[in-house]
């Protein structure tokens, strides 16, 4: 990031958004690196904006910030009818939002991304900014709506508004509810012909040409569709905005972590958009939110003024998470700001994180090894992943891993999943193989070629591709280690899944970091049949778990050729 001049605005103390900044920027308030990296953003532009024609309307700003006092009521528990004073994250927010301006005249922001910790308070900020765009930012037929991919999740943050609407004086005396109690469904200004009402991605045909338009929980999206919907109506609008708020979210698939990403790198200063706003918390890598409450309050902004969503509900989700691992994930994700790779990840990052360590695998050359290959059919990932028996007593077993894609499309796959694959690809991480489809051919050739590095004692391979690949290493000559067929039911997977938690727990196997396999581990999950048997399942995965997979099968590989009692890896039963 670029270095910021340690300046303050000559008015800064009737400014709460340059003061919130320079807080932040000077460490005296407690944030994450992408909330500091755009607090670093506004008063770098204070004193660069001009240049590019931003100017900042301080005025603008607080009457936006004293809307929010003077007319919006909050609601629910003791909460019911308090005026909305604003924290100071949401001062900069707000007021960075209505406060900066183009030479033109009009506001600078068109787009906003807002992601905080569950309970923050971001969903009642969101409705009090369709609020102000409904009744008081001056907009002919100004069209206000909250938006989600189905009606009722729209109407979740609709309702904070019409909570808000009863709650004010001012308000109910200017708007018109359609619609009663739980069922209101439009909020109508009648003074300037504007409404205020949900919408869903079902409603797409009716073409909405939104002033303000809400985007709730944007995690949950599946698709952009909402949110492309949305803009294509605001290109009439001098002033539109598209507002978003989320938590973190799980997997890389969907449109948040593309406007996470993105988001994170405007803040930085790494793509120069004007017209982007981004407040994202989250933690610095460092950051362990299970061992270190200092922590909390960089994904949770209202926990220093406001002890929101509260120290002590804080506290209650780790102390389950950490009695729960399954819940683990949950908790990261909704209370810390941390994406995850699934809802509910079979190995939680604590664990997987803590089996890492750093090896030469060249090192290793000559020990024994079990494989497991998990062979895609054409353009999917195909894992090969080694499991490096330990030659000294307290020694843990090594996974030394490989993973393939087809060469051609590879920046198209990487735009699809999310991942990095052109990168790892120049690092040596990913290998490609020539042509449009996985090259069988190569993969066989480098199994020969590691039968050579290792002594392999078995590959476990997925039975129902195994005569192919047995009669393509025939008919070209290429000699393979003894390949035997691994089902993928539940009948041979549980066993594996099993013995690869119990090592993983025990610290009896250890991976050194490669990202491939750190991303399928991140994103595996597992089904259970009626008998309490799991295994891995690739359809309920957010992402890839081929070498995952691999190193599972590598492991259920080696518990049939289990050594006679006092034994070694020499003295494997006759029957194996």
């Amino acid at each position: 990031m670029k270095k910021t001049k340690q300046t303050r605005s000559p008015s800064s103390s009737d400014d709460a958004v340059t003061e919130y900044a320079q807080s932040v920027v000077d460490g005296v308030r407690v944030a994450g690196p992408d909330v500091r990296a755009q607090c670093a953003r506004h008063l770098d532009d204070l004193t660069e904006g001009a240049k590019r024609g931003l100017v900042w309307n301080l005025e603008a700003s607080n009457k936006a910030q004293r809307f929010y006092r003077n007319v919006l009521k909050l609601n629910g528990g003791d909460f019911e009818g308090v005026p909305f004073e604003l924290l100071p994250w949401q001062k900069f927010i707000v007021g960075s939002l209505f406060g900066w301006h183009g030479d033109d005249g009009y506001r600078r922001f068109r787009v906003a991304y807002v992601e905080t910790a569950k309970g923050s308070g971001k969903s009642p900020l969101a409705a009090g900014i369709g609020m102000k765009g409904l009744v008081a930012d001056g907009e002919p037929r100004a069209e206000i709506y909250s938006a989600a991919t189905k009606k009722d999740q729209a109407m979740i943050l609709f309702r904070d508004a019409v909570a808000m609407c009863d709650q004010s004086p001012e308000l109910t005396k200017r708007i018109t509810k359609s619609g009663t109690g739980e069922k209101v469904w439009n909020l109508a200004y009648l003074a300037q012909g504007a409404f205020f009402r949900p919408i869903s991605s079902d409603d797409g045909q009716s073409g909405p040409r939104p002033h303000i338009a809400l985007v709730d929980e944007l995690h949950e999206h599946r698709t952009n569709t909402v949110v492309e919907m949305l803009r294509a109506g605001t290109k009439s609008r001098r002033q539109a905005m598209i507002f978003m708020i989320t938590n973190a979210g799980s997997g890389r698939n969907g449109p948040c972590w593309a406007y996470h990403e993105y988001g994170g790198r405007v803040a930085r200063g790494e793509v120069i958009d004007d017209g982007f706003f981004t407040y994202i918390c989250g933690l610095d890598e460092a950051d362990d939110p299970f061992l270190d409450e200092a922590c909390w309050p960089k994904a949770n902004p209202s926990l220093q003024d406001a002890n929101l969503p509260g120290y002590k509900y804080i506290r209650e989700q780790v102390t389950e998470a950490k009695g729960m691992p399954s819940k683990e994930a949950l908790v990261r994700r909704l209370n810390f700001c941390q994406w995850t790779e699934a809802e509910s990840p079979w190995i939680s990052h604590e664990i997987w994180k803590g089996a890492k360590q750093e090896f030469d695998v060249e090192e290793l050359r000559g020990r024994r090894a079990f494989a497991g290959l998990d062979l895609a059919s054409t353009t999917d990932l195909t894992g090969l992943v080694f499991l490096v028996e330990p030659i000294v007593d307290g020694e843990p077993w090594k996974l030394v891993p490989y993973g393939w894609l087809p060469d051609v499309g590879l920046q198209r796959k990487a735009d699809t999943d999310r991942v990095p694959y052109v990168e790892w690809k120049a690092q040596g991480i990913l290998n490609t193989t020539p042509g449009r489809a996985i090259s069988k051919r190569v993969i066989l050739q480098k199994l020969s070629a590691m039968s050579d590095f290792f002594e392999i004692i078995a590959c476990a391979y997925d039975r129902w591709r195994i005569e192919d690949l047995l009669a393509m290493a025939s008919d070209d000559g290429i000699s393979l280690p003894e390949m035997k067929p691994f089902g993928q039911g539940f009948k041979d997977m549980s066993p594996a899944v099993e013995e690869f938690e119990r090592m993983l727990l025990n610290d009896e196997i250890v991976h050194n970091g490669h990202k491939i396999l750190t991303m399928c581990a991140g994103n595996a999950v597992t089904t259970e049949d009626g008998a309490g048997n799991r295994k891995l399942d690739k359809d309920k995965a957010t992402g890839r778990i081929d070498l995952i997979v691999a190193a599972v099968m590598a492991i259920g590989i080696m518990q049939t050729a289990k050594p006679k009692k006092g034994g070694s890896l020499d003295d494997y039963l006759s029957d194996q």
